[in-house]
């Protein structure tokens, strides 16, 4: 027990102890590196503070350096910025200089514009005052007339009014009528020299062809009846035919002048029935001349009939027939337009067997291709789509109708046909010969002059004759007066010298005629 007591109590006294060593041991571990620790510490501290300076160095080499880069852009740009502005300084300088210049100018004129005013304002007072004496002097006078002459005011203005207009109209016609005269006699050799010109420039067998037919008499006998007494007879056929009739020194032959073919025929036909039947007075020709026209027209048909017989084209409308004969009286260019058409057809037909299209469409197409220009004058627009137009009226197809309407490209090409008929038409046209454009234009001419002449009210009949140098304007004797007449024949040369151009001149020729009927039963 004892022992055990001892043992118990050795072992607390070697744990104490052995306690008390090993704190000792520790503190003194502790405390070593306690110091240890502080030494680096230390350490670390000086190192920090020198890395510290060393970065604050740095920046503040950074922070200089920045410095001293924006303070020479700033300077920079303070030195541009003071240059623009010595230079915007220099231009408002002059610009003061010059509005202050403007500025003593329109001084100046301000001063120079009151002065004026002043002046204008003085002489308005004066001008004033003087029309204020003028006006009672006036009044005064017209007191005056009233009192002697025993007419108001009013009533003696209408007479002078009247009288006025009544001389005015009379002198304006004499003065009209001398002026023409005048014109005349001082224009003569001037026209002399240009019809010269014009008949050594113009080849006179192409005239002779185009616009004139020769009708041989049994006699020269026969000359002075065609004339009548005192012109009668040549009045009255030119007046219904449209032509001029030329009775000159040729022996046993008459001259038949006239820019449309189908009015030229006519004449030469009534012409040649006159002098069989041996009836020549005004009534009879007007007979002969419309009978003559009738049986024109009937020969037209059978000349359309007989060119879509030779070019064997069927089921075509009657009106289409008679428009294809009246081809046979127009031209193109100074080509024949029936045979310019048979001659597009026959191109036509072949290019298209050629090609496996259609020949009898193109033959048809090619024919009716300028159909449009004999359709009435008056109608306005392009042949081509005149003619496209009367080919619908009549039911041809459609086909056809595109082709005439786009042959000169005033409507668009839908078929290939349409192509053919536009390069047929330029072969046929292009070809040496076909074509004289001069006597398309000089026919266009004449149409237009007799348009303007009878465009006027009172017209009942125009005819363009002596190749355009003469228009006869045939009026309503009801309606205009030998007064009006002459005014008439002034305005119509107006409009001619207005709206034409022509050489040489143009001689207006009215022509009032009163015819008296009464029937005995």
């Amino acid at each position: 027990m004892d022992n055990l007591l001892i043992v118990i109590v050795g072992s607390v006294a070697a744990a104490i102890g052995g306690f008390f060593i090993a704190y000792f041991i520790g503190n003194k571990l502790a405390q070593s590196k306690v110091a240890e620790a502080e030494l680096k510490a230390s350490a670390l501290r000086k190192e920090s503070k020198q890395d510290a300076e060393r970065i604050k160095k740095e920046k503040l080499l950074e922070v200089k350096e920045e410095w001293h880069r924006k303070k020479q852009n700033f300077e920079n740009d303070t030195q541009s910025r003071r240059v623009k502005l010595n230079v915007d300084e220099k231009q408002v300088k002059a610009r003061e200089d010059e509005v202050r210049k403007k500025t003593d100018f329109v001084s100046r004129q301000e001063k120079t514009f009151q002065s004026i005013e002043g002046e204008l304002l003085r002489r308005e007072k004066e001008v004033s005052k003087k029309n204020s004496e003028a006006d009672e002097l006036h009044h005064k006078q017209v007191r005056q007339l009233e009192q002697i002459s025993g007419l108001t005011k009013e009533e003696a203005k209408e007479q002078i009014v009247e009288t006025y207009v009544n001389e005015a109209k009379s002198e304006s016609v004499q003065l009209i009528k001398n002026i023409r005269d005048e014109a005349q006699r001082t224009a003569r050799k001037e026209a002399q020299s240009i019809v010269l010109q014009a008949i050594q420039r113009t080849a006179s067998d192409h005239s002779v062809e185009s616009n004139v037919s020769v009708v041989n008499l049994d006699s020269d006998e026969m000359k002075g009846r065609i004339i009548g007494r005192e012109g009668r007879n040549i009045r009255a056929f030119e007046s219904a035919t449209g032509i001029d009739l030329i009775i000159d020194d040729t022996p046993e032959a008459v001259v038949i002048s006239g820019f449309d073919p189908f009015r030229r025929e006519v004449a030469k036909r009534s012409l040649e029935n006159l002098m069989a039947d041996g009836r020549i007075h005004p009534a009879r020709i007007e007979e002969i001349v419309e009978k003559t026209r009738l049986e024109l027209d009937q020969e037209t048909f059978q000349v359309g009939e007989g060119a879509i017989l030779e070019l064997g084209i069927h089921n075509i409308h009657p009106e289409l027939i008679r428009m294809i004969g009246k081809m046979k009286y127009r031209s193109s260019y100074g080509q024949n337009l029936l045979n310019h058409s048979t001659e597009v057809s026959y191109i036509s037909g072949l290019m298209a067997a050629e090609l496996g299209l259609d020949a009898k469409m193109a033959k048809r197409a090619g024919l009716l291709h300028d159909i449009g220009k004999c359709i009435d004058k008056n109608t306005e627009g392009p042949h081509a789509l005149l003619g496209m137009d009367f080919a619908k009226k009549y039911k041809e197809n459609k086909v056809v109708c595109n082709a005439i309407g786009a042959h000169h490209e005033d409507i668009e090409i839908l078929y290939p046909l349409s192509v053919l008929i536009q390069a047929a038409d330029g072969i046929s046209g292009a070809r040496p010969g076909a074509r004289r454009e001069s006597l398309e234009n000089y026919i266009k001419r004449l149409e237009k002059l007799e348009a303007i002449a009878q465009s006027n009210d009172g017209v009942s009949k125009t005819f363009a004759i002596q190749a355009g140098r003469e228009i006869r304007v045939i009026v309503e004797p009801d309606r205009i007066d030998d007064v009006n007449a002459d005014s008439l024949a002034s305005e119509i040369a107006s409009k001619i010298e207005q709206e034409m151009e022509y050489p040489g001149q143009i001689k207006v020729t009215v022509i009032r005629e009163r015819r008296s009927v009464a029937l005995a039963k």
